[in-house]
Order: C-alpha cells, then structure tokens, then sequence
C-alpha cells in the first residue's frame, strides 16, 4: 500500500517550494494581475501538486500548469482547454467520476490514475528552462517512489516523455538507446512501461492532430498494462 502521509507531506513540500526565482515571481503577478474574465477570482499561484489516486496504478505526466489554467485553480490540467479535453477522456475510459471540472474543490475523484505535471508552476510563454526543469526533478522521481503499485506512466508530450524517462533514470531504470516519442510509442523501462500520447494542447486538439479516440486508445492501452498481473 502506498505510504499516504508520506505522499501528504511531499504534496506540502511542493505547494511551498520557491526554488525558481523567474517562476515564483510569473506565478505570483499572474496571480495578481489576472485576466479579464477571471477577475473575480483569487487565484492559488503556487506551485502544484500531483492529484488522484494514490493506489494508482496509471500516472498522466504532463509539461507545466497553465497560467490561468491551474496556476488559477490550484489543479493541474484544471480549468483550461487541455484539461476539458483531459478529464472527459479519462471519464470514458472509467479512470475519472466526471467528465469535467473547471475548480479543485469540485469534489472530482479519480480511480486507479494520478497526474503530475513535470514543472509545478506556471512558466511563462510555457517554457521552462532546463535549470527549472532540472529544479523541479526531484518531486517526480519522488511521486513515482511513493506511488508503490504504479505500473504505467502516460507521457503528455515530448516534454513529458524526456521527464519520465530521466525520473527512471535517477531511481536505476534506464533505456538505452533512448527511446524516440511518438503518439502511441510504448517503451519497457524496468518495472515501468511509458506510453506517449501528443499532448492534449489546443494546438494538437484544435487541429485535430490529437483526437478523442486517439487519445481513448492510448489510455486503454495504459488499463490493460496496468491490469496485467505482476510478473
């Protein structure tokens, strides 16, 4: 079973981490400035947390919470286009109750699945740098340490893909040669497998490059590896 205070006090250690100068301050003026349609709110402006299941056996990985996406909501992929998408697709594949959330206190509970982003704030123009990058490593590599039955990471994008493979790399699982992304790609990497799915952006949903079934596919890939039995 997974340590849940331990799980507790890493989601506490991130929601006060400041490490990144250039982030804290762009969290915080977003936060402060807002945006006309969202003036009303009092946005969270802190770095987030992975949410879900903490016995899951699936774990979503995606790039950075959106400036007034989950930097405003307090949870990741919440309250923006890429999260709208998201939710509803993880509602038909039987991982999420509901298959929209627009707030984190909206009581949305997920089953067998855990998302993380791999940088807790918000960038700006959505681009960390490979120092934040590098910054926010540890808390991953920490969250894959402690979700104890988790079998299959999700990547939501090249940058997603690049994190997950150097978390398994810093807890002793590494591929070699490195394995290409791709919508769809799988890659065996010691107990884990990663999937990599385009990212749910506007860009890939908008367009069409990413599409509902694809992503369903890739998602029930994911439950049938995590239904295998161990071994």
């Amino acid at each position: 079973m997974t340590d849940r205070a331990a799980l507790a006090a890493l989601t506490a250690e991130i929601v006060e981490c400041r490490r990144c100068p250039r982030l804290v301050e762009w969290r915080e003026r977003v936060a402060r400035e807002k945006v006309r349609r969202f003036r009303d709110e009092t946005y969270w402006g802190r770095p987030l947390p992975g949410f879900g299941d903490p016995e899951a056996r699936i774990l979503l990985l995606g790039l950075a919470p959106a400036a007034h996406g989950g930097n405003r909501t307090g949870r990741v992929f919440t309250g923006d286009a890429s999260g709208d998408f998201l939710w509803a697709a993880l509602h038909a594949a039987g991982l999420a109750d509901r298959p929209a959330s627009d707030r984190a206190e909206d009581g949305l509970t997920l089953t067998d699945a855990y998302i993380a982003a791999a940088v807790r704030c918000a960038p700006p123009a959505n681009r960390p740098t490979t120092d934040e990058r590098d910054a926010c490593s540890p808390f991953l590599e920490r969250e894959i340490g402690l979700l104890e039955r988790l079998v299959v990471v999700v990547a939501l994008g090249q940058f997603g893909w690049d994190a997950g493979l150097r978390a398994f790399g810093a807890l002793g699982h590494r591929a070699r040669p490195k394995p290409r992304f791709g919508h769809g790609s799988e890659v065996a990497v010691g107990p884990y497998r990663l999937l990599g799915s385009y990212h749910p952006s506007q860009q890939n949903t908008f367009t069409g490059r990413l599409t509902q079934p694809m992503f369903g596919e890739v998602l029930g890939r994911a439950r049938d590896l995590a239904a295998r039995p161990a071994g």
